[in-house]
């Protein structure tokens, strides 16, 4: 695969720690702004919250724009934000190297995204589109444990200012390595927002918004669930995270193999059918150190194979590829962005044992909604649709 998609990935990754790394920063936050943890925690809200809108925005302005200007310029404003955010000296102008930062990343992964499959045949496009994403993978992965350990040195200013120069380095490496590569034919508003009025990518973007509600509610809340479970906390829990961000990395990679091969629709059954299977029973495999290793590296393989099928799936439904996958960006946050409300309702009312199955049960709404799309006339024609074993499928795509 070209060595161009990797440097995608690259800039990704560093967007998307800019995401993450500020969990792990939290109390570095608090500690020198003297402000509360709940208040340092709305850093992540600001950002999340400027994505999910920024997305769809800054594709219909940028629309025009040359697509590797365009990737210099979302990396610069992520360098920008993040910037900002280590020299300040107080809340407010770090609320605003946040926002700063998630337009930058808003504007960035959907066009990487698109720039990616570019480069290859229709037939490869779902490892391209697994690869840009799995430098977000990784951001999670690093993310949050190399903000809580740089964090103790450098302090947050160290950390975001690390973060604004792997930015800047990026930037540099897209203008030397990349092509330019001229943007789509010019649209009007009408036709570039035609594609949201289709059933179909309405569907698409409300499976996206539960799976991530389905999945997140649950992981926002995996270390007080693992100690209700299994009774497991600190260094342990650690590892477990761990192991599950190791899942999240080759379940990437395998949904975007097994897109290529079996289609969007054929590996999006799999994946949320092992997704609800998997979180459907949770509390009951998670109850020692081993069981809850397993469970969440299956979890975080099936959760993490859903992105690529589903980008590709979006990609498959005609035009406007690019406002449709800043629309899908969006559905990310929202659902991540719900999933915190939500679980918290949910522990209230009932418990954090019941985070699970519960989840499991939004996992059975994502498949019925598939199934309404596999029915589709046009999608079958698009994805040659034929019984496909599901052993078969994960085999071949872990070959």
């Amino acid at each position: 695969m070209s060595a161009r998609i990797y440097l995608l990935a690259a800039g990704a990754f560093a967007v998307g720690t800019s995401a993450y790394v500020v969990s792990g920063v939290l109390p570095a936050v608090s500690s020198e702004l003297h402000v509360s943890l709940t208040a340092a925690g709305q850093l992540a809200t600001a950002f999340a919250l400027s994505y999910a809108v920024g997305a769809p925005l800054l594709s219909t302005l940028t629309g025009r724009w040359e697509r590797r200007t365009l990737l210099i310029a979302a990396l610069l404003l992520a360098a920008l934000g993040n910037g900002i955010a280590a020299i300040a000296t107080n809340y407010p102008p770090l609320i605003v190297g946040r926002i700063v930062a998630a337009l930058g990343a808003a504007a960035y992964t959907p066009a990487a995204t698109l720039f990616a499959t570019g480069f290859l045949p229709p037939e490869e496009r779902g490892r391209a589109v697994a690869v840009v994403f799995g430098g977000l993978t990784f951001a999670l992965v690093l993310g949050v444990p190399a903000g809580s350990l740089l964090g103790d040195s450098l302090g947050y200013r160290g950390v975001f200012a690390l973060i604004a120069a792997v930015c800047l380095v990026v930037a540099l490496a897209v203008r030397s390595a990349l092509p330019k590569a001229a943007a789509p034919a010019a649209v009007s508003l009408r036709e570039r927002f035609a594609g949201l009025t289709d059933r179909r990518v309405q569907t698409v973007l409300l499976m996206t918004v539960l799976a991530v509600l389905a999945t997140m509610s649950v992981y926002i809340y995996v270390v007080p669930l693992l100690a209700e479970t299994a009774h497991l906390k600190g260094g342990t829990v650690g590892i477990l995270l761990l192991v599950y961000g190791v899942g999240a990395v080759l379940g990437n990679l395998v949904g975007g193999r097994a897109t290529d091969r079996f289609g969007s629709l054929r590996t999006l059954t799999v994946t949320l059918i092992g997704f609800t299977a998997v979180i459907a029973t949770l509390t009951l495999s998670a109850t020692t150190v081993a069981g809850a290793a397993i469970a969440l590296f299956v979890w975080s393989l099936f959760t993490w194979a859903f992105n690529p099928p589903i980008q590709n799936l979006l990609l498959e439904l005609g035009e406007g590829g690019g406002l449709l996958l800043a629309m899908n960006a969006s559905a990310i946050y929202l659902g991540a962005g719900l999933s915190a409300v939500a679980g918290g309702v949910i522990i209230k009312l009932v418990g954090v044992q019941f985070l699970p199955p519960i989840a499991a049960a939004l996992g059975l709404v994502v498949l019925g909604l598939l199934y309404t799309l596999r029915r589709d006339p046009a999608l079958q024609q698009v994805e040659h649709l034929e019984p496909v074993e599901a052993e078969e499928c994960l085999a071949a795509a872990v070959d």
